[in-house]
């Protein structure tokens, strides 16, 4: 069973964590050269293309680890851990996070971006927004996480970058609306999903546990191949 569709799950949910996260990025884009509304939405779309690409590129990057894990035979482990990263990552502790972004040197990190940020957001133009797109997605933030953790579990570069593709494309209908119209969800609603998002990915989580753990359940827990058994069947 493909689990690529929890993808744009996840980012169609987390769209709301989105909103609040890099809301005031996305309010704070420059204009486009062309003044016109066409040449507005454009750039509103580069700049959230721009974080897709990012996506991919950081779901290929951990899709090397999961193929080194599926190579070696590890692939209905893979799929246990990626369940199992999902819920650590969302559900451990604050100071546990505090504590993994000074050993990855965050605060620098993000220290950098913010100065190419202040020099691309004065700029006009399309490649401009597209970079910025670029920088957003390298930020730090959990739900990511969270994402790449699934991604890992593909077992494959090409799976693991398909995976962030869909999570990016699924976070850019709210992202898009609040760039165009300038206007944030409400609190009250913003609430209300946030609520649901830990109980949307534990359900997550238990799918890609479920699928490793191969108890034969069709559509949720299928047999999945053994090297032996597909050496029988070469044969």
């Amino acid at each position: 069973m493909s689990l690529l569709w929890t993808a744009l799950v996840m980012g169609l949910l987390g769209g709301f964590h989105c909103i609040g996260m890099c809301g005031p990025i996305a309010l704070a884009l420059p204009q486009s050269l062309s003044g016109s509304s066409i040449g507005y939405t454009t750039g509103r779309i580069l700049y959230n293309m721009g974080r897709v690409v990012t996506y991919a590129l950081l779901g290929a990057a951990v899709g090397l680890f999961g193929l080194s894990l599926n190579l070696a035979g590890w692939q209905q482990g893979l799929s246990i851990l990626s369940g199992i990263l999902i819920l650590l990552l969302q559900f451990a502790p604050g100071n546990l996070s505090g504590k993994l972004s000074l050993s990855l040197r965050l605060p620098l990190i993000i220290g950098r971006i913010k100065k190419l940020f202040s020099k691309l957001i004065h700029r006009k133009g399309g490649f401009s927004l597209f970079l910025i797109g670029l920088l957003n997605g390298i930020l730090p933030c959990g739900l990511v996480y969270l994402a790449l953790a699934g991604a890992i579990g593909t077992g494959s570069v090409s799976g693991a970058a398909s995976y962030m593709i869909l999570f990016g494309l699924g976070t850019i209908p709210l992202m898009l609306i609040l760039s165009l119209t300038g206007r944030m969800i409400s609190s009250k609603l913003k609430n209300k999903i946030e609520r649901l998002v830990p109980y949307i990915v534990a359900i997550i989580a238990l799918l890609f546990i479920l699928r490793g753990l191969s108890l034969g359940i069709p559509y949720i827990s299928p047999k999945l191949a053994t090297p032996e058994s597909e050496i029988t069947v070469c044969h």
